[in-house]
């Protein structure tokens, strides 16, 4: 009733605007009616609804880089070629109340291709499946009690390349494949997270009571043992620890945005030997639709063997940097 009788009366006002006017009164564009908004427009009135609040926070990146050389009677030598990388990244986040809930995928496949390669001549360069998903409730300012999800595994299959002595044509092996291996973790702890005034965001999750199981579906490294299953099992279990910690759109300098993740984990059965996953982006945007990435992964896993190329296979640090020009669209 009272929201009438306020519109009725501007209209009185208007009114009399009109037949007198010597007397000029000023009435506001915006008039506010408990919580719904009346808009002057004019000689016409529009009542909006009260606003929404909006909860989820959507959007993504696609980068795509090319990269081609082409020789021709080159008397310094050298192939001709031509790389491809793109990339995906999509994320949803979700904040009401003192419920969180982030979840990211990226999406990351390369190619190159040398005209001097007299076998296999396109050979994958760069293929990861990441999904990651936190939800939590919060115990205090910054902090929250958080249950993570972490899944990782490839796309496409995965080959080792290796020439047999006096002979020029190359060979090659299968050493991986999609969810051959696949890593899933689940953790349940205590997560630190601070979003600071540039917007940066800082999250660090410590985990007494983490899950990972390692998958390999195929059969052949299966029944090899790959990846420290047990040979002909298909799955691995193990209870220990994690701590996992991430770095998001932090400025290093104007157009230049570094972003991270760290993820450790523990066997309580081997307690202080460390699988380790480190991602790391820099992002150098030049305009709108162009920039560059400096990309690198470290991996290290005790149970995880590398072919040499002498035939050996033994532990180390997998180590993959990736330096790319092209275009990138945010959305």
């Amino acid at each position: 009733m009272h929201k009438f009788l306020l519109i009725f009366g501007i209209l009185l006002i208007c009114l009399g605007q009109h037949t007198n006017a010597q007397d000029r009164i000023v009435i506001p564009d915006t008039v506010l009616i408990g919580g719904d908004t009346l808009i002057m427009l004019g000689d016409s009135l529009l009542i909006n609804e009260p606003i929404k609040e909006v909860f989820w926070k959507t959007g993504g990146n696609y980068n795509l880089n090319i990269q081609q050389v082409t020789l021709s009677n080159w008397a310094a030598g050298g192939a001709s070629s031509f790389a491809l990388n793109s990339g995906l990244t999509l994320f949803a986040n979700y904040l009401k109340d003192k419920k969180v809930w982030d979840t990211q995928l990226t999406i990351n496949l390369g190619f190159n291709r040398q005209s001097d390669r007299n076998a296999y001549s396109i050979r994958k360069t760069n293929d990861n499946f990441v999904f990651v998903s936190n939800y939590g409730r919060e115990l205090s300012p910054r902090y929250y009690l958080s249950t993570q999800l972490d899944a990782r595994t490839q796309l496409l299959d995965g080959y080792k390349y290796s020439r047999l002595p006096g002979n020029d044509l190359e060979t090659r092996t299968k050493i991986s494949a999609l969810l051959s291996p696949g890593y899933l973790q689940s953790s349940t702890g205590l997560n630190y997270r601070r979003t600071y005034e540039n917007k940066s965001k800082l999250s660090v999750i410590l985990s007494p009571f983490t899950g990972r199981f390692t998958i390999v579906l195929n059969d052949s490294l299966s029944q090899a043992g790959a990846f420290g299953v047990t040979p002909g099992e298909n799955v691995r279990a193990e209870a220990g620890m994690s701590i996992g910690s991430s770095v998001a759109d932090f400025r290093l300098m104007e157009n230049v945005i570094w972003k991270a993740d760290l993820n450790l984990f523990s066997n309580y059965e081997s307690f202080g030997n460390l699988v380790v996953n480190f991602n790391s982006s820099i992002r150098m945007k030049v305009n709108k639709f162009i920039s560059t990435r400096i990309e690198t992964v470290v991996i290290y896993d005790e149970k995880v063997f590398i072919k040499q190329d002498d035939g050996t296979s033994k532990q180390a640090v997998q180590l993959q940097n990736l330096i790319n020009f092209g275009i990138s669209l945010d959305f």
